[in-house]
């Protein structure tokens, strides 16, 4: 089966947003050792999932970052943009994105069985409501919290719709040169 990984930028008291959708908390300053991190994670990926809200923003910013071969991000960028990604939604019936499918169906059936077809990892960005739906069923095998030094007291959570207790088991924690601390957790079943 194939695991389904979460790679999700957080602030230290757990949220993905600012109160009105803000980011502008994130450390972007990227050093050599989380790009070297994140392209580790992301090499065993053939599929992207993305609710629709965040699809919204992503797709269009990384096909904007691959116009520019000068671009810092685009050897990233290019990953992201040449990866098939299934874009989850109630609203959309077509893709308006390249390499990129719209699934309306059941959210566990639909994601089960992308688990369970032939090849490799899956991976999940933050959205708040999307992630949300698939840590609350379970469905997220391996986390990766990219823990911000920064709190704001107020925003968006991503554990906002769980309702039972997972115990989760740390697998590796490690502290970037740029401030960033990256915590990764497997589910009790995929440890």
């Amino acid at each position: 089966m194939r695991k389904l990984k979460l790679q999700v930028q957080i602030t230290i008291d757990g949220f993905i947003t600012g109160q009105n959708g803000e980011m502008d908390w994130m450390n972007l300053a990227w050093t050599d050792d989380i790009i070297r991190y994140v392209k580790e994670i992301t090499e065993p990926v053939d599929t992207i999932i993305l609710g629709r809200k965040l699809a919204e923003g992503f797709i269009p910013y990384w096909e904007n970052v691959t116009k520019n071969i000068e671009h810092p991000e685009y050897e990233g960028g290019l990953k992201l943009i040449t990866t098939p990604k299934v874009v989850f939604t109630k609203t959309l019936t077509k893709s308006i994105w390249n390499n990129t499918e719209i699934n309306n169906g059941d959210l566990i059936h639909e994601i089960t069985n992308l688990k369970n077809k032939e090849g490799k990892d899956i991976i999940v960005y933050g959205g708040g409501t999307f992630v949300s739906a698939l840590i609350k069923n379970k469905l997220i095998d391996e986390f990766h919290f990219f823990i911000n030094p920064s709190i704001l007291g107020k925003g968006m959570p991503i554990f906002e719709e769980i309702v039972t207790m997972q115990n989760l088991i740390l697998k590796t924690s490690q502290q970037f040169d740029c401030g960033i601390i990256v915590l990764v957790y497997n589910t009790i079943n995929n440890a």
